[in-house]
């Protein structure tokens, strides 16, 4: 497994919190301090914080501090990666099915059952 590969499942996992994906699609959107996404959330403002510590160990997000407060946002080119990721793993499976589906069509023509 390359070492792009090993982090999906870290990705996957992160974002399988309703609230994680839902706080990256909002930073997608715009930068906001945790202060105001707990504003914005059913959420505490400490679990907002554990939530985006979770998406910057992944790589998701990213914090910068503007004074004294401390701002995310999502991080567009790890999306773009795996996005890429993902793109390369859907065409391995549709080479996968264009060969099934092929070795089924030569089968039903020749007469022979699959």
């Amino acid at each position: 497994m390359s070492g792009a590969e090993e982090t999906l499942p870290a990705v996957f996992a992160a974002l399988a919190d309703d609230t994680r994906w839902n706080l990256l699609v909002r930073l997608g959107r715009s930068s906001a301090s945790a202060s105001a996404l707990a504003a914005e959330f059913p959420v505490s403002r400490q679990a907002i914080a554990k939530h985006l510590a979770v998406l910057e160990e992944t790589g998701l997000v990213s914090a910068e501090k503007a004074g004294r407060e401390v701002r995310f946002s999502a991080v567009g080119a790890r999306l773009s990666r795996i996005g890429r990721e993902l793109d390369t793993i859907a065409a391995g499976w549709d080479r996968r099915l264009a060969d099934i589906k092929a070795q089924a069509e030569t089968s039903a023509s020749e007469g022979t059952d699959v």
